[in-house]
């Protein structure tokens, strides 16, 4: 079939009836949000649960804005910024265009209008989806990573913020310096009580900055916690090619999802927020017993996944997940973690586990371990290294978040069982490959990735039980490769 239209307002009418779109029309919305790093996830999520809502309040338009790069704004642009969100699972795909974005701005192209927009009083709440290194945080200690020269260079020049940090508190100080109120930051990222660590870095930028600024961010500015979920693999061709065939019309930017979504968020929005529980947003007191089931279960599962997936050569979460062997130690691993939370009497967690490994095994979605395996540094300490120190404080072993550990660890050499070369996209790429070289052996690796206080915490880094499960697991993947390991441990 030969695509001739492109997606856009003027086509929607056209689309088949199968096709959801918006029941509003997209022109007319006003800008409520504005969300930094407009990713696949921001717009499966944040868009998906804001949509609805437009029709009977269209103050609640989400205006994107990039931080790096023009790509998504150049795509979505000739499409009036629509574009397809495809749910799919072994049941087929389901289609809806989406329309909650009136615009997308670069950043670095144009930080005056983006400060200009977040300086709006109209804009009540400021999202971000920019992943765990786009907070800039110090490892360990959680502030903000004076170090790090992106934030030196934005501390030196204010006026013209290119991090996230930056862009927040130069815009805050434009609404108090007006007399206005501070906009809601509501982070959407997989970070430990996201909300609680984005006011501290926020907060130590501005206090950097002015002290008086730093008492405004602390006292005034709201940071509510929030807990999300839905797996958004990386777009492909094909599935662009899919997509266009069902649309008759030409997307260049659609993204892929589970049909499962969860948003739990605490209610503390002083200016106002949509409506969203009326599309499923659960509305609490506190996320923190929720966050920490998402982080360490599915998060810390997908990372185990991920980094055994690599060393075996599955591509896939569902490639992975369909080796019985592999089924079972996610399985057992679960387990292991989840005598780590404290959960509401209402959460049914067997359940909840029963439908991690469902969504796992989607053989419609295919999740690349090696997008899961990026930023292992930054992903690992809420992931495997708070359960397992909650384990070791327990006085409890912790062999099945040891093996996901000493996958990481095998990962960072570079090599698959079979010798494929394996690349590793961190942060920290530099440091943990200068470790990695210098290791004679892997006691040696273990204590020098051990010895990195920002990745591990030191009294886990001090426990010779888990260090030892975890060179137990390291040299049987060393000697035996990983499908024989979990095999053994079976």
């Amino acid at each position: 079939m030969t695509i001739v239209r492109r997606l856009c307002c003027d086509t929607l009418a056209g689309l088949p009836d199968a096709v959801r779109r918006p029941d509003f029309d997209p022109a007319t919305i006003g800008t409520g949000i504005v969300h930094l790093g407009i990713g696949a996830f921001a717009r499966a999520h944040l868009a998906w649960y804001t949509q609805p809502l437009l029709r009977d309040d269209p103050r609640w338009g989400i205006l994107g804005v990039s931080l790096r790069r023009a790509d998504t704004r150049d795509a979505l642009a000739p499409q009036d910024f629509l574009y397809t969100c495809a749910e799919r699972d072994d049941a087929g795909e389901r289609l809806t265009v989406i329309g909650a974005w009136a615009g997308v701005l670069v950043a670095p192209e144009a930080p005056g209008a983006v400060l200009a927009r977040l300086a709006d009083p109209a804009v009540r709440i400021v999202t971000l989806t920019v992943t765990e290194k786009g907070y800039h945080r110090a490892g360990a200690s959680g502030g903000l990573d004076t170090d790090d020269p992106a934030i030196q260079r934005d501390l030196t020049a204010p006026a013209v913020p290119r991090t996230a940090p930056g862009l927040l508190v130069a815009a805050l100080r434009l609404r108090r310096a007006a007399g206005g109120a501070p906009f809601t930051v509501l982070s959407c990222d997989n970070l430990p009580e996201n909300g609680s660590s984005t006011r501290r870095v926020v907060t130590d930028f501005a206090n950097r900055l002015d002290p008086a600024l730093g008492r405004f961010v602390a006292e005034h500015v709201a940071f509510p916690n929030c807990m999300v979920d839905r797996i958004v693999p990386a777009t492909t061709e094909t599935d662009r090619a899919r997509i266009d065939a069902t649309l008759g019309a030409e997307d260049r930017w659609p993204v892929v999802c589970e049909p499962f979504a969860q948003w739990v968020i605490e209610d503390r929005f002083p200016l106002g927020r949509p409506a969203w529980e009326l599309t499923g947003a659960e509305l609490v007191d506190d996320v923190r017993p929720y966050e920490a089931m998402k982080l360490r279960l599915l998060n810390g599962s997908h990372s185990s996944i991920a980094y055994l997936g690599q060393l075996a050569g599955w591509q896939t979460v569902a490639e992975a997940i369909a080796d019985p062997a592999l089924a079972a130690h996610i399985d057992a691993l679960m387990q292991e973690i989840a005598s780590t939370l404290h959960l509401p009497a209402s959460v049914d967690l067997a359940a909840y586990r029963r439908a991690l490994l469902a969504r796992f095994a989607n053989p419609a979605l295919h999740h690349r371990t090696a997008q899961i395996a990026m930023d292992g540094s930054q992903k690992l300490p809420q992931r495997l290294f708070a359960p397992a120190l909650a384990r070791v404080t327990a006085r409890r072993a912790a062999p099945r978040i040891a093996l996901g550990v000493a996958a990481w660890l095998r990962f960072l050499q570079g090599r698959s069982d079979d010798g494929t070369a394996l690349q590793v996209d961190d942060p920290k790429a530099d440091t943990l490959t200068r470790a990695v070289r210098a290791a004679p052996d892997a006691p040696a690796l273990c204590n020098a990735i051990f010895a990195m206080c920002d990745v591990v915490p030191s009294a886990l880094a001090e426990s010779d039980s888990f260090r030892n499960e975890v060179l137990t697991a390291l040299d049987q993947i060393a000697t035996m490769g990983v499908r024989a390991t979990l095999a053994a441990m079976a």
